[in-house]
């Protein structure tokens, strides 16, 4: 199969969809692999690494759209992919497609073959490719709450982890999945004062077993919701549905409570955030202020520590590169039932169901499809 790896073109997205090492492993197995100039060098991977591993460097863009019959990315096509994008074409990538109505009516109208790093799953119903970076995201989004919480970045003037003598700041955590997990390891780490919520009671033991009753955990309602955002210097965040928006769990009314300076960091912005002020921002402007809360919404934290956050990646989406590659689409679903739920468009049709019901399409199951 010709794999093709495009450079990134989402702002200061600077993560790449296949290391070296990837393409070593691609080439031994007889497959081609065209790389775009120069995609690599935001994560410090030269055009001289990728040809010394097998690949071919392609000038263009374009022309790697057209070559290849596999794309492998990070982030989702841009509008100016679209036009790009062909008929029976593989698309493997994030995707997130119930907040990309565009994107997914163009892989829709295109019939092209999209599979989704974030909805494949596990044999416990984990998300395995979404993991490594909703870890890093929930490290970065204490490490940027921290940031934003300094007076000369328009916050309180709060260390989160205090001084002798004085109170560490207040930390929220919204969802005790990957992400907050993560977020409160890195909050607890500083010496802050840590509160998660989440609708799941055994994650909450979990939490609180691990971490040793170091961090207060709170049932997912409304006044528990309220009671931890209004008294919390920072907010994460964390809530994640496979495949689906996430719900507003923190209205505006509670961020309207929040005391000025007070900073929020919504992880979920990517599946359209879990709070209701939010909205997608970059890395280049990255917060704007609601009420006198901070808020930062970058979708695509991890992309600026691109170099940990390429490596952690490839690791895991390799496996199902590999599979694709050797077997074709098709066949590769067949085998792998965990795969088949990364399927989110194929042949013209909406393959996952969340998203289907989000956008408002008809949902076609890939064993109606393949039958």
């Amino acid at each position: 199969m010709i794999v093709g790896v495009p450079k990134e073109i989402k702002i200061s997205e600077n993560r790449v969809g296949m290391t070296e090492a990837g393409v070593r492993q691609l080439v031994s197995l007889g497959h081609t692999v065209l790389v775009e100039d120069n995609a690599g060098l935001g994560s410090h991977i030269t055009n001289e690494e990728y040809i010394e591993s097998g690949a071919q460097i392609v000038k263009t863009k374009a022309e790697v759209y057209k070559q290849a019959e596999m794309i492998i990315k990070v982030k989702e096509p841009l509008p100016d992919e679209y036009p790009l994008l062909r008929q029976d074409q593989v698309l493997y990538t994030y995707l997130h497609l119930a907040a990309e109505p565009e994107l997914a009516k163009v892989l829709v109208d295109k019939k092209v073959k999209a599979v989704a790093y974030e909805t494949i799953e596990d044999k416990s119903g984990g998300l395995p490719l979404l993991m490594p970076m909703s870890a890093v995201a929930g490290r970065m989004a204490t490490q940027v709450g921290a940031f934003y919480l300094q007076k000369d970045k328009g916050g309180k003037g709060i260390l989160l982890g205090g001084v002798s003598g004085v109170r560490p700041g207040k930390v929220a955590i919204i969802g005790a999945g990957v992400v907050g997990t993560n977020a409160a390891k890195m909050a607890l780490g500083l010496g802050a004062d840590v509160t998660v919520v989440d609708i799941n009671h055994s994650r909450l033991e979990y939490l609180d077993e691990i971490f040793h009753g170091r961090l207060r955990t709170l049932d997912s309602n409304i006044n528990n919701i309220e009671e931890a955002v209004t008294q919390s210097d920072l907010v994460v965040g964390a809530v994640l549905v496979a495949g689906r928006k996430a719900p507003k769990l923190v209205t505006k009314a509670m961020i309207d409570k929040m005391s000025k300076g007070s900073v929020v960091v919504d992880v979920a912005v990517d599946q359209g955030g879990c709070i209701e002020t939010c909205k997608p921002t970059s890395h280049t402007n990255p917060t704007f202020e609601v009420s006198g809360v901070t808020h930062y919404c970058v979708p695509n934290m991890p992309g600026v520590v691109s170099r940990t956050s390429t490596y952690a990646l490839t690791n895991l989406t390799l496996n199902y590169a590999v599979k694709i590659a050797n077997h074709g689409l098709e066949e590769a679903l067949i085998q792998d039932h965990y795969l088949q739920k990364g399927l989110n468009t194929y042949g013209g049709h909406v393959c996952y169901e969340p998203v289907a019901q989000d956008l408002g399409y008809e949902y076609v199951p890939f064993s109606e499809l393949k039958a």
